[in-house]
């Protein structure tokens, strides 16, 4: 019985993951022979129509596709892995962060097959936990996408032995934000990451926002499009 009540766990678990991400599309405003796509990653408890909102104010060339965490918390609450914070940091759930960030480089390839966009013209733009899944796939899948932009957020220590080697990465453009007054994940975390990433040989665009909390600001928005213009 133990072993019966195993496989069905283990048979539940693999075809949860296996299912394609629930998304948004916004249609590029103008047309392209080499498309660019935007993939946007919420954050924990959040959904694919918070990023989604500012969907119309990104660039019109772009593809747009906001995709739902495949983990349900509660109804209209999804997340990419469960996570604890504890008086010594986030304690997260690394076998569920592992299965979304191989669903993630699945779903952005899976995209490609149904709309043809330019597979050298790929960003990745998240916000807190999404901004954790974009550092994991991109730097562990070097070539997959051509940039991240990261949103008060983080780089996981347990990502840091599977990231690819830094000659791989060579090609990988880095955007981060920042407000130093975030509670929820502090400043030092973007902090540490820049510095983790410079040693790589990567040259991150970094920003932090004095007395700003765990949110997106209009100046955040501002410096995000920027960068993103600049692709």
């Amino acid at each position: 019985m133990k072993q019966l009540l195993l496989l069905i766990t283990a048979f539940i678990t693999m075809n949860t993951y296996s299912q394609s991400l629930h998304y948004l599309v916004r249609e590029p405003k103008v047309k392209s022979a080499h498309l660019p796509v935007l993939f946007l990653l919420h954050g924990v408890g959040s959904n694919e129509k918070d990023l989604f909102s500012f969907a119309d104010k990104l660039p019109d060339e772009y593809l747009v596709i906001s995709a739902r965490g495949p983990i349900t918390l509660a109804e209209g609450r999804y997340a990419w892995f469960h996570v604890e914070f504890t008086p010594d940091g986030p304690k997260i759930n690394f076998e569920e962060q592992e299965n979304s960030r191989k669903l993630i480089a699945s779903f952005i390839k899976e995209m490609q097959g149904k709309y043809h966009f330019d597979e050298k013209r790929i960003l990745l733009v998240g916000f807190s936990q999404g901004g954790i899944m974009n550092y994991s796939v991109a730097l562990t899948n070097p070539g997959l996408v051509k940039g991240i932009a990261i949103m008060s957020s983080r780089l996981l220590p347990e990502i840091k032995p599977l990231i690819a080697p830094a000659d791989k990465l060579k090609g990988l453009n880095i955007y981060i934000s920042h407000g130093t007054a975030d509670n929820v994940l502090q400043v030092e975390y973007a902090r540490s990451a820049k510095a983790y990433l410079e040693n790589l040989g990567l040259k991150p665009d970094y920003h932090e926002y004095a007395g700003v909390a765990h949110t997106i600001n209009g100046a955040m928005f501002t410096d995000l499009l920027s960068w993103i213009n600049k692709q």
